[in-house]
């Protein structure tokens, strides 16, 4: 079993809303070590209930990177740099894996604190 979990994150597609910019946010996550690398895949169609209704948006899905150490900060910096009041951010567990990637990954990482 590996360290290692995705966290899936939506957010709204570049010039949704207003000055938000999901390349800003993953690049902020890499950078200060919560995650070694994101995924950013644009063109995602969400459907979802919301306040009484099914609302749908266009959107986009990031895929991060991290240690199981690391996901709660991630989580936490995910939802205060995030624009939606509810912001999607999962967790999946990693059952393994290329080595030399998992490797790679949990070195890029910075061990949370404490």
């Amino acid at each position: 079993m590996s360290s290692v979990v995705v966290v899936l994150c939506t957010a709204p597609a570049e010039g949704a809303s207003g000055g938000f910019s999901v390349d800003r946010l993953a690049r902020t996550v890499v950078e200060e070590g919560l995650c070694a690398c994101v995924n950013v895949v644009p063109g995602v169609r969400s459907f979802f209930r919301w306040e009484g209704r099914v609302d749908v948006a266009d959107e986009q899905l990031l895929v991060a990177k991290t240690t199981a150490a690391a996901a709660p900060a991630l989580r936490a910096r995910l939802a205060e740099l995030h624009p939606y009041r509810v912001p999607e951010v999962l967790e999946l567990a990693v059952s393994g894996g290329l080595p030399s990637y998992l490797e790679w990954l949990t070195a890029s990482v910075t061990p949370p604190r404490g």
